[in-house]
């Protein structure tokens, strides 16, 4: 009676059987139903549970019809036995696919969302317990299909014809008949910004939300959201004036966008178990070092850099979290490329600064890899994310650009920092901005070179 805690998989992606180790004596038997740890350690997710239910069917034979619910659940049984009956209803291949389990007090089934699920009680006086991470509703719709359909060829102990099933079970749809489950949704904050729109070609089912219509700095705007929608964010939101942010309505508005707002987003991730991706800067850095690591401690120089530190820490508190740094970002929109263009187009030489080091990131790179940490889930944390290539300055992307554009590398004067801020009230940029992009490469992303990227971009 003292199995050893196991774990087993099942035809169904993500539906997982627990062994579970009876210890008793004459008296009877104790058994650890939900022990987060080791199951941990096991395998199962860590799912969360926020309510227990209870259910107990007098008489063997007592059919549950099979619903798939909006949330996952830990179920196993206190008394009795039952067979147990799953199928998936989730969109995707595995639609359709079932798996049947022989439940007693020694077995839980670890059941994701989406996933139908049905129990035949076996002996009299059967005590079903689940685990949610959910709290139940009653307006809570339920994805169902009809117990005996052929499509599903389900080896019922008891016909269903001769169990005790509900008259609305018995008139559930056939396979074929059933809309799949919709999975839940990734929301992009910031999403009509220059990442943003990158982020919406390659997450097109994303809801997306912007300053305009979502405040995140203010409190009640999470709380009007309906998060059991959800279970990704991606935050491509934040106050990006460098300059402006040295000034004292600036200094207020770098802090709200980039670090008060992410704790609110914290405290909603912890609360609903969502996965947040936030988008990082080099300006963390001093840029002292000639490359950045993940591991290297803040040390921002000016506002914009210490609020998106601030962050970042905050971020980082979230179980679920990837913080992806990045640097030198050229989208669809206003940009230092779209300027050097537009110089080269009227004629003008400009002078541009040959002391700050970095490679630029495009957002279509971007955008493709966080949806890449996103599909294959390596460890949380901070990854480093640009393009490509060998280290340049500003300087240096100028002249490609202006070769690009048909002028000569030459029309392009290099200055200073110090020079070109003369006059100006400027924030103080990191020198080095180089990220080593090791990390994510490990992952199996690989960034495209800076030079193929201008190359597309300025086409």
């Amino acid at each position: 009676m003292t199995s050893g805690l196991s774990l087993r998989t099942t035809p169904i992606d993500g539906l997982l059987v627990v062994d579970l180790p009876l210890h008793g004596d004459s008296r009877g038997w104790f058994k650890e139903n939900w022990q987060r740890e080791k199951m941990l350690e096991l395998g199962l997710p860590d799912f969360g549970p926020v309510q227990n239910n209870v259910s107990f069917n007098a008489s063997a034979g007592a059919t549950r019809g099979i619903h798939a619910e909006p949330w996952d659940k830990l179920v196993s049984l206190m008394t009795g036995r039952a067979f147990g009956a799953w199928v998936d209803l989730r969109p995707g291949p595995g639609f359709g696919t079932t798996a049947t389990v022989d439940l007693h007090p020694g077995v839980a089934v670890f059941v994701p969302r989406g996933v139908g699920n049905s129990y035949q009680a076996l002996e009299d006086r059967t005590t079903y317990a689940y685990l949610v991470n959910e709290h139940w509703r009653p307006d809570v719709t339920y994805t169902a299909v009809a117990l005996d359909d052929p499509a599903l060829a389900i080896a019922w102990p008891i016909p269903i014809a001769d169990a005790e099933v509900s008259e609305k079970d018995r008139n559930n749809p056939l396979l074929a008949d059933v809309t799949p489950m919709e999975p839940r949704r990734t929301l992009i904050l910031g999403g009509y910004g220059q990442l943003g729109r990158a982020l919406r070609e390659v997450l097109p089912k994303a809801d997306a939300v912007d300053l305009d219509t979502f405040d995140m700095t203010d409190a009640a705007a999470y709380a009007a959201v309906d998060w059991s929608r959800y279970d990704t964010v991606v935050n491509a939101a934040a106050y990006t004036a460098v300059d402006a942010a040295e000034t004292p309505d600036g200094r207020r508005d770098a802090w709200s966008a980039n670090a008060t707002a992410l704790v609110h987003l914290a405290a909603v991730a912890a609360k609903h178990r969502l996965t947040v991706v936030h988008v990082s800067s080099d300006y963390v850095f001093d840029g002292t070092r000639d490359v950045h690591d993940e591991s290297e401690p803040f040390s921002p120089l000016g506002v914009y850099g210490q609020s998106k530190a601030a962050g970042d820490a905050v971020v980082a508190t979230i179980a679920r979290h990837y913080v992806v740094r990045t640097s030198w970002v050229i989208g669809d929109g206003a940009n230092f490329v779209r300027t050097m263009a537009r110089l080269a187009g009227d004629g003008i030489s400009p002078a541009v600064v040959d002391d700050q080091v970095g490679r630029l990131t495009f957002t279509a790179d971007l955008a493709r890899g966080i949806v890449h940490l996103l599909d294959t889930r390596p460890a949380y944390g901070t990854y480093n994310l640009s393009g490509a290539g060998d280290p340049t300055s500003w300087y240096d992307v100028a002249r490609e650009v202006f070769v690009r554009c048909g002028r000569s590398a030459d029309d392009v004067t290099p200055t200073s920092t110090e020079a070109y801020g003369e006059g100006k009230v400027l924030a103080p940029r990191p020198r080095h901005s180089v990220l080593d992009l090791t990390k994510i490469e490990a992952t199996g992303f690989v960034p495209t070179p800076v030079s193929e990227s201008l190359d597309a971009y300025l086409a």
